[in-house]
């Protein structure tokens, strides 16, 4: 189940709105077939596992990371490829909360007389597809919140300079990052300030996620890096009502998808920039701030894992804080997250907090 985790992991950033699955099929001891969800979500895992083992997959054990299939969409279900193929035992880690399949693709085997047998590594595989499941259960991505700061909780100086604050070694990590999620989201105020690619770069031939500003007024420069490459790795663009209609024909002409968002007060509602981006398909959203978009995500509770990269060296109050203002009046209003690894790349310190998951 381990390596079929690790088969499903490959897949993230690239099989969106399909789940990223990993499948193995043994017999006699021996690993004798092994899919993972296909880039743009098909084939499925099952499938490829099964026709890499062939006439070895009758009498043997399958093991997915996510229940199979029992539905007819673009593709055959998968219960029914095992079903076919004459496996006699399926393990699953974790089942599906998709309403077309939950607990249906396990009946389906049951009734076949396959054993099935769930729960294993299950803790990982809701780890490994909580996007999946937020989207099916929530409407929105999951998301995580990416900052680079100084020892002072600073990502920039007073003048606005930030490059760079952390290592070569730091930013290379985050390369990897956003190239397993299936978008990077930053704010206008960013977008503006550094003129970000947010692509994936020194990382040889990648995937690429897509990219996506939030900009209430899509007051965006339209010669930046993101206007130049729009038409070679997508640009998502949410913005506000009553957007000047020249800019909206503008960020079209160059290749740019218009998201319209509901504000809430003087702001876009971050609630519906997700769920808009969740109805568009997006499982995992890779937010890199600002200190404004990271502040909004945060008060309304809509960040599943922070990732913090610091620095030893300190800016002092005069710089721009990480996250923008929270309105809190009582620590216990703060959000908390569990601390869930820790370790030093290059001369800086990466934390990476988590906090728990919806129930399943």
């Amino acid at each position: 189940m381990a390596l079929a985790l690790s088969l499903g992991r490959r897949g993230q950033g690239r099989c969106w709105p399909n789940p990223a699955v990993g499948c193995v099929i043994v017999k006699d001891g021996r690993i004798v077939g092994r899919g993972s969800t296909a880039p743009g979500g098909r084939p499925h895992a099952e499938p490829q596992a099964l026709a890499q083992a062939g006439d070895l997959a009758r009498g043997a054990t399958a093991y997915v990371s996510l229940e199979p299939c029992s539905h007819h969409g673009k593709t055959p279900p998968c219960a029914d490829a095992l079903i076919a193929a004459g496996v006699v035992r399926v393990v699953v880690a974790i089942e599906d909360s998709d309403p077309r399949v939950s607990g249906q693709g396990l009946d389906r085997l049951r009734k076949h007389g396959i054993a099935v047998t769930t729960g294993v590594l299950a803790d990982r595989a809701a780890h490994d597809l909580a996007g999946f499941f937020l989207k099916t259960e929530q409407g929105r991505p999951m998301v995580t919140l990416k900052m680079a700061s100084s020892f002072d909780g600073r990502i920039a100086t007073a003048t606005g300079q930030s490059q760079w604050i952390t290592g070569p070694e730091a930013r290379r990590a985050v390369h990897a990052m956003r190239a397993r999620h299936d978008a990077v989201m930053v704010g206008a105020g960013t977008a503006r300030a550094d003129d970000p690619a947010l692509t994936v770069r020194g990382m040889g031939a990648t995937h690429q996620p897509l990219r996506v500003v939030v900009s209430r007024h899509l007051d965006l420069p339209l010669l930046g890096q993101l206007a130049r490459t729009a038409g070679e790795v997508p640009v998502w663009l949410c913005h506000g009502p009553g957007v000047d209609i020249e800019r909206c024909r503008a960020w079209e002409g160059l290749g740019a998808r218009l998201i319209p968002c509901a504000l809430r007060g003087s702001q876009l509602d971050p609630a519906d920039v997700l769920r808009q981006l969740g109805q568009a398909g997006l499982t995992r959203v890779f937010c890199e701030g600002g200190s404004a978009l990271a502040a909004s995500l945060l008060g309304d509770d809509l960040v599943d894992e922070l990732v913090g990269f610091t620095a030893g060296l300190a800016i002092g109050a005069e710089g721009l804080p990480a996250i923008g203002a929270l309105g809190l009046g009582q620590l216990t209003e703060a959000p908390r997250f569990d601390l869930a690894e820790l370790r030093t790349i290059g001369p800086d310190v990466m934390a990476r907090w988590t906090r728990a998951l919806p129930s399943l």
